[in-house]
């Protein structure tokens, strides 16, 4: 085992096995120790690594939103309009929520805040500057286009808990077509800011 410490895939191979632990326990149950037992290596390695538990997390969850992102943006190059290709985007959030058990819960987590994760806010900021960039494209005003895309998040993650939960289950509802779902509703809500609504005046919100 000792020799495994200085492979050069190691880094890579905890960051793995952290995302299937994050997806099985969620963050607040993550334990470095748990992933070094399953990368295979001495409980001591990963901090040869990263610093802290919170350090290896963050390096997990970069790779993840990294995946997300690459996930959305294919899903919206196969469309050939703005509201296809946004509808598009949000049911990649809610396939890939329902694939990894992370999602924006896990990206936004309190205990990654902290401002020394560069390279994660960055991530995370360009996929949320990419959804928001589409809604502009629907709602040209930022307040209503950040309200749109607050209103397709939170249906979108709503899917994917649905699923997770087992509600969709036991309506008997597959993964894919609760995805199907997302972007049908996702479609319904991005038609109705195109024709100038349902935004909410300031004193509503």
């Amino acid at each position: 085992m000792a020799a495994q410490y200085h492979h050069r895939n190691l880094r890579a191979e905890l960051v793995r096995v952290s995302l299937d632990l994050i997806a099985e326990n969620g963050i607040s149950r993550f334990s470095v120790a748990e992933a070094a037992r399953r990368a295979k290596v001495s409980s001591a390695a990963p901090y040869r690594h990263f610093p802290d538990r919170s350090a290896l997390l963050a390096a997990a969850v970069t790779v993840a939103a990294r995946q997300l992102h690459e996930l959305a943006e294919e899903a919206a190059a196969g469309e050939t309009d703005d509201d296809a290709a946004l509808a598009a985007v949000t049911a990649a959030h809610t396939k890939f929520l329902i694939d990894t058990r992370i999602g924006l819960h896990v990206f936004f987590a309190a205990e990654l805040a902290d401002v020394h994760y560069a390279e994660l806010h960055e991530t995370r900021r360009e996929l949320i500057d990419a959804s928001l960039l589409r809604c502009l494209a629907i709602a040209p005003d930022p307040a209503i286009a950040l309200e749109l895309m607050e209103q397709l998040h939170t249906q979108a993650y709503g899917y994917g808990d649905f699923y997770l939960n087992g509600v969709s289950q036991w309506l008997g509802y597959p993964p894919e077509q609760v995805v199907a779902k997302s972007r049908r509703a996702a479609r319904i809500v991005i038609e109705a800011y195109r024709a100038g609504g349902p935004a909410l005046s300031p004193a509503e919100w």
